[in-house]
């Protein structure tokens, strides 16, 4: 599977949030996306997905147009920053609710990413009641419950202690291993540097390389 990026652009309210952006991404590979706070990761993860269309140039899944022929990346895990699950359930719930959407896991198997992702799949405590590192958990397992095609995601380890931190990027390393196409936005180098098999550095909106002019 190939994800094809060329010369992608987008502004709101004349604002440049994203300009001219190339990409060529394959499955099998961690892409890694590095920047300053506003630089445009989540807006170019949010492009990529199809949660927002491009105002200029195409996205293509191998020979599929992105809101041609597809409106959202079929397939996809996905964790945004600040994106959160219904707080008057429990994690367990929200996943139920979350899997009835595509039918493609059980119960079982949804118990199981739980656990993968070191929680208990029975705890009772509603999401709200959460500590922040427990709902990071979480937010991971529903994006990896489906064993998507296309995993995306931004700040995968924010919020997370020592063996949160270890055990979410194992699950990343085996996600790579099973033939996901994975990016992630990260601002924790070690994430970067242990998982990125490529490194995109991006500010103002614009693919930058390291040493600062435009790729």
């Amino acid at each position: 599977m190939e994800l094809i990026v060329t010369n992608i652009s987008k502004k709101i309210k004349r604002n440049v949030i994203l300009s001219n952006i190339s990409l060529h991404l394959k499955s099998g590979n961690i892409y890694g996306f590095v920047g300053p706070n506003g630089s445009g990761k989540t807006m170019l993860f949010r492009a990529l997905s199809g949660l927002m269309k491009v105002g200029s140039g195409e996205i293509r899944l191998d020979e599929k147009v992105l809101k041609k022929d597809i409106d959202i990346l079929p397939n996809l895990g996905i964790i945004l920053e600040n994106a959160g699950l219904y707080p008057e359930f429990t994690g367990m719930e929200n996943l139920e609710m979350l899997a009835k959407v595509n039918k493609k896991v059980q119960r079982e198997e949804i118990e199981n990413t739980i656990r993968r992702v070191g929680l208990n799949p029975a705890d009772k405590r509603l999401y709200r009641k959460y500590s922040l590192g427990m709902k990071q958990r979480i937010v991971i397992a529903q994006a990896i419950m489906e064993q998507p095609d296309i995993l995306m995601l931004d700040e995968p380890t924010n919020a997370l202690d020592e063996n949160g931190i270890d055990k979410i990027r194992h699950i990343i390393l085996e996600e790579k291993e099973r033939g996901a196409l994975i990016l992630i936005a990260s601002h924790n180098k070690e994430d970067i540097t242990l998982l990125a098999d490529q490194v995109f550095y991006i500010n103002n909106g614009s693919l930058i390389n390291q040493g600062g002019t435009l790729i």
